[in-house]
């Protein structure tokens, strides 16, 4: 049985959304087995869709995991000055 989450990241503009998501997406190549994680960029937003077949624990993880690189990237932005 695969665990799913959905993430809907909201940012003031397209260009931020779209750095957040550049900065973050390729951290999410090569995946382990059972875990799937597709994300995309809807105009000011960034979507991320994760399923997890190694259990609940694992998908914890994984969210954490892609949550601090998020964080990440919105300080770097913040730095340099964008919203």
């Amino acid at each position: 049985m695969a665990h799913e989450a959905f993430l809907r990241l909201r940012y003031d503009s397209e260009e931020v959304a779209r750095a957040v998501y550049e900065a973050v997406e390729p951290d999410n190549r090569p995946l382990p087995e059972g875990l799937v994680i597709r994300g995309r960029v809807e105009g000011n937003t960034v979507v991320f869709e994760i399923s997890c077949e190694k259990g609940l624990g694992s998908l914890w993880s994984t969210l954490d995991d892609l949550l601090a690189c998020i964080q990440t990237a919105e300080r770097a932005l913040r730095a340099m000055g964008a919203r």
